[in-house]
């Protein structure tokens, strides 16, 4: 165009059928052509929105699984420990009400058994030192006193 400026017309049918035309004006200076003015000139490419989106959302979508995947696998671990931590409780619990005649010391191992009146007792005396046929109905488990006077099930 004789004032300075380059008109870029586009024609085309859309899928409806109907005719289309987008003009675009472009002033003469390098900074704004959608294309490089000399054959020396960098390479202008047209970004394609749709691509620029999908590498994004694939980034976002690979960062944020990988995320959610740690959250997830902690989460799997702090209910195991809670699971664990259950589980020494209500041990302590049943040994709290086991008939103790001594007192224990800690990082010691005792022997819980189940007497024939279904009441618990810890002894020091393991099923094998009994010889099998020990005067307890069964026993339950062998335990350890940890430092936080919680009962631990070895």
């Amino acid at each position: 165009m004789p004032n300075g400026y380059l008109r870029v017309t586009q024609q085309g049918v859309l899928e409806s059928g109907q005719p289309y035309t987008n003009v675009d004006y472009y002033h003469k200076q390098l900074s704004v052509l959608p294309y490089s003015a000399s054959v020396s000139g960098a390479v202008i490419k047209p970004n394609e929105e749709g691509l620029i989106k999908h590498k994004a959302l694939t980034a976002m979508e690979e960062q944020t699984n990988m995320q959610l995947d740690q959250i997830r696998q902690q989460i799997e671990l702090l209910a195991l420990q809670a699971q664990e931590i259950q589980k020494r409780k209500d041990l302590s619990l049943k040994i709290y009400e086991a008939k103790l005649s001594f007192k224990p010391n800690i990082g010691q191992v005792y022997y819980l058994y189940e007497k024939n009146d279904e009441s618990y007792m810890v002894s020091l005396v393991s099923p094998k030192e009994w010889g099998g046929a020990g005067p307890f109905k069964k026993f339950i488990a062998t335990v350890q006193l940890l430092a936080d006077h919680t009962w631990k099930e070895l």
